[in-house]
């Protein structure tokens, strides 16, 4: 049987590839993926998939075409992906209920946060901060996949320990901080974050990363409201008939 050609399009990453080094496949900012078929509704129900929590790595990583590595994907150009992969998959019109109230959003008009590129070191995932109320100097970057995973590895065996037990916000901060007062030891970054990051530093340097974290743009105006809320991301995203 001949070989079919699937139609396939280019998705524009929000950190347009500045981050990546230039070994990465994902330093051009665009990633080529093709449009779902019936093995990738297959992917979708798989029970085991959906058990260990890796349905949705397992569906995009099936529809990307470029040759990249999927784990160094940041966060934000992940989420790109996501929102591509639905539209290729089941279209653009998303149906949702928020405050008891239906809307429809058009994902393809969905656009990628602006983000200010003087801050970014082409090719190197690193930025500098001054916390503003201690006045220590670190240094931190972007989680990827990667960093997600052993993040969510490490959660999950504290829970094995103390089920009561979960330092979600200090073991990504753990993480994300690359260097304290010059310090790089993981030891040392460890110990700083658990005695002596003030918790006023920590949420200044959370909401820091989320304005510069290059990601899409999933807010939109409920009726009636002034101010954009974030879109609300369930079940039927992936899986409209429910």
């Amino acid at each position: 049987m001949e070989q079919q050609q699937f139609p396939t399009e280019m998705v524009t990453l929000p950190s347009k590839g500045l981050l990546y080094s230039e070994e990465s496949g994902l330093k051009s900012g665009k990633v080529e993926m093709k449009y779902m078929t019936a093995k990738e509704e297959d992917i979708l129900t798989n029970q085991s998939y959906i058990s260990k929590g890796i349905v949705l790595d397992k569906l995009m990583q099936s529809l990307i075409v470029s040759e990249i590595k999927y784990n160094e994907l940041l966060i934000g150009d992940k989420n790109a992906i996501m929102v591509a992969a639905r539209i290729l998959g089941y279209g653009s019109e998303y149906k949702f209920s928020y405050l008891s109230e239906d809307h429809t959003i058009n994902l393809s008009l969905l656009e990628n946060k602006e983000i200010d590129e003087s801050l970014f070191k082409k090719g190197i995932n690193a930025f500098d901060f001054t916390l503003p109320f201690s006045k220590n100097k670190i240094t931190f970057k972007l989680l990827n996949g990667k960093d997600e995973k052993n993040i969510q590895r490490e959660l999950d065996g504290l829970k094995k320990i103390n089920k009561d037990n979960s330092p979600e916000i200090s073991t990504r901060l753990k993480y994300m901080i690359t260097s304290v007062e010059g310090k790089t030891e993981t030891k040392d970054i460890r110990e700083f974050v658990d005695d002596y990051f003030l918790a006023k530093d920590s949420r200044k340097l959370r909401e820091y990363v989320k304005e510069i974290q290059p990601d899409v743009d999933l807010t939109f105006f409920p009726n009636g409201e002034i101010s954009r809320v974030t879109l609300p991301i369930g079940i039927n995203f992936f899986w409209p008939d429910i």
